[in-house]
């Protein structure tokens, strides 16, 4: 049985902005190209490139000019109207700013990423030896987190709160009612670490014992001790998306980078290690004891 258009047609995903989109229309593109016989070296030529735009164009990782799109799909026998109209207002929208865009001039450029996927996961699972997750930070602990962050870079009074409320507004989300699942492992470090001063971790700690009160929130804390965390190392946090098109990513950051790391074998090695923490750390039920004692101690 031949496919029907609808099934050819790229589905707007509910969330993720235009990182999503170049992604999921990135992917679709490549399967045209595959699907039509042709290289990277071809395709780049065909739209007057090179074989590596192709790549990054099938990666989502640039914008994508509505000429090079139409040029493309000319090339790899997309004729039907429907299909092809679908696809470059698909294009068109990949182009256009998503919300954070406000924020561009406190925002580094490999972090927009991570906020397009960020907003288009439905799981969320985070591991964090260092800090409280960006997620589930008071204003106060994340102001604390900022100035120690920009503190060699003296970043101005302004600057510091752009940061603060952007990262406020990443929460708001998880208060929607189709908010994602937020799954956070702790290191105890994370709790101990006087950041702020001591009424600041009070306010955080109690601000983590409201959120475990949340439907899609699990905390779990891995206590000194646990040799999984040694084996570890850095943080990293695995995202998961309802959209057929989007497979898992693994986000870690970095001083002046982060990667992201989709491939299965990789993603495999990090769900396992995920895994492990969890089973190493207090159970869900005990990490509210296990906070309030921390709380007692401060």
């Amino acid at each position: 049985m031949n496919e029907s258009v609808d099934d050819r047609l790229v589905s707007y995903p509910p969330r993720g902005g235009p990182t999503v989109l170049r992604i999921l229309l990135g992917a679709h593109l490549r399967r045209l190209r595959e699907k039509s016989g042709l290289s990277t070296e071809e395709a780049g030529y065909e739209i007057r490139g090179s074989h590596s735009k192709i790549s990054r164009m099938e990666l989502g990782r640039v914008g994508f000019k509505e000429r090079d799109v139409a040029d493309l799909l000319t090339l790899y026998g997309v004729d039907d109207p429907v299909e092809r109209d679908s696809l470059l207002e698909l294009a068109r929208e990949a182009n256009t700013p998503g919300w954070w865009h406000r924020y561009g001039d406190v925002l580094p450029g490999w972090f927009e990423t991570y906020l397009g996927l960020e907003g288009a996961a439905t799981l969320l699972r985070t591991f964090e030896v260092q800090f409280v997750p960006g997620l589930m930070q008071t204003e106060d602990y994340a102001r604390a987190v900022v100035r120690l962050g920009y503190a060699e870079a003296e970043a101005s009074d302004d600057e510091v709160e752009r940061r603060v409320r952007l990262r406020m507004t990443r929460q708001e989300r998880f208060t929607e009612p189709s908010a994602p699942t937020l799954w956070a492992v702790l290191d105890e470090a994370v709790l101990r670490r006087p950041l702020g001063g001591r009424e600041v971790m009070r306010d955080q700690i109690q601000h983590l014992i409201d959120m475990t009160s949340m439907p899609n929130v699990t905390l779990q804390i891995v206590p000194f001790g646990a040799v999984e965390q040694v084996a570890v190392g850095g943080p990293f946090t695995i995202l998961r998306f309802s959209e057929p098109g989007l497979s898992d990513v693994v986000y870690m950051e970095q001083l002046t980078s982060a990667l992201y790391l989709d491939k299965p074998t990789d993603v495999d090695i990090y769900m396992r290690t995920m895994n492990s923490l969890c089973i190493a750390a207090t159970r869900p039920d005990d990490t509210v004891p296990f906070l309030k004692q921390i709380m007692d101690e401060i």
